[in-house]
């Protein structure tokens, strides 16, 4: 390569194709490996991670990346990709390491630090196939974080207070230089937390925080459905050093129903018949969601046939009006016949012949115009 750089792909060790997280994945594992944090006065390594470095700040940036793929090295200015200027404002390496070593070595300053949100928390709701159509109010009981009562979240014992950390004056956080690098880690005295607790409180133990469970009054709307989500903001873990509580998400799951299914918003439900009541013709009664309902079955109705109950299906979610009850209709074959029984749909046979299966008949004429 130009100037005598190797290639950046090589470097990073991924392919030319190599997608926006495979890059990020490639940078991380290396940079870790090679950080001067865990080589402390190796020369090679502090030289490895800078190539490292100067790799993902291009290859990771869209713009920079389609002049590298296009221009080499010598598209960046200055032969490599830290020329003064070209990266916006700020230090160039202020998002790798905001993004990739914040969580390890406390950068990102305060996004990180105190005043952090609380977790966000999950709680698996199952209910009915009617609760979920027609919607209804519970209580459930969430186990998470609270306050410390007995030390007002402070953590120190009562009579005490926490001490400003002297080693970070507060901030959480320590700076310190490597090579041209400047950067931060939690303070080692207070663990990032800014201040320090001479005594604990015995309740919780230092940590200003104690596990309770809550309980939470939940009104779930008409026509959810599995996988549908509640978001209830502000009831999730408490927030760390003031910062805000995290929310909870309800996650919905519908059991299953011994007679009806769900598409959409219709309701499905199969329903046995004679094929005496399918020849003649009667009236059946079908369950629905609101109850029993009488229903007019035609004559010579055949098994698969659907009779549309309008309004009888599920609310639409946040929406008017309900879907429909599909009645499908499905013709039961005797069993266990009587030799009496036998004889008489022997004589049916013989009476009706085939004009009495207008189905059968149908599909063996196309047989025959097929074949003849």
């Amino acid at each position: 390569m130009a100037n005598g750089k190797q290639d950046y792909y090589e470097v990073l060790g991924v392919n030319r194709n190599a997608s926006e997280t495979e890059i990020k994945k490639a940078y991380r594992k290396l940079a870790l490996q090679h950080h001067p944090d865990k080589n402390p006065g190796n020369k090679e390594a502090e030289e490895r991670f800078k190539e490292l470095s100067e790799a993902y700040a291009v290859l990771s940036d869209g713009q920079k990346r389609a002049t590298y793929d296009q221009f080499g090295h010598a598209g960046l200015g200055n032969g490599g990709g830290f020329s003064s200027g070209g990266f916006g404002g700020g230090s160039p390496f202020e998002d790798i390491f905001g993004d990739i070593f914040g969580d390890i070595f406390g950068g990102g300053g305060s996004r990180r630090g105190r005043g952090r949100r609380g977790d966000d928390l999950r709680y698996n709701l199952s209910i009915s196939f009617e609760e979920a159509a027609f919607g209804m109010e519970t209580k459930v009981q969430i186990p998470r974080h609270q306050r410390c009562e007995e030390c007002s979240g402070s953590g120190a014992a009562k009579g005490t207070s926490p001490k400003t950390c002297a080693t970070c004056q507060g901030a959480g956080q320590v700076r310190y230089q490597q090579g041209f690098f400047s950067l931060t880690r939690p303070c080692p005295e207070c663990a990032g937390e800014g201040q320090v607790i001479e005594s604990p409180c015995p309740e919780c133990r230092g940590t200003g925080k104690t596990k309770a469970k809550k309980t939470l009054a939940l009104k779930i709307p008409a026509g959810v459905e599995t996988g549908n989500r509640l978001k209830l903001s502000s009831e999730g873990d408490l927030g760390v050093q003031g910062g805000p509580p995290g929310d909870l998400y309800v996650v919905i799951t519908v059991k299953d129903h011994p007679i009806f299914k769900r598409e959409g918003q219709d309701v499905i439900c199969e329903t046995p018949i004679s094929f005496v009541q399918a020849a003649l013709g009667c009236e059946i009664e079908v369950p629905t969601l609101d109850g029993k309902l009488k229903i007019k079955v035609p004559a010579g109705t055949q098994s698969g046939k659907v009779l549309n109950l309008s309004g009888k299906g599920i609310p639409h979610l946040q929406g008017y009006g309900r879907g429909d009850q599909l009645v499908v209709l499905r013709v039961e074959t005797p069993t266990h016949l009587t030799a009496r029984q036998k004889e008489l749909l022997d004589e049916f046979a013989r009476e009706s012949g085939e004009d009495v299966h207008p189905m059968g008949k149908s599909f063996f004429d196309k047989v025959k115009n097929l074949f003849d």
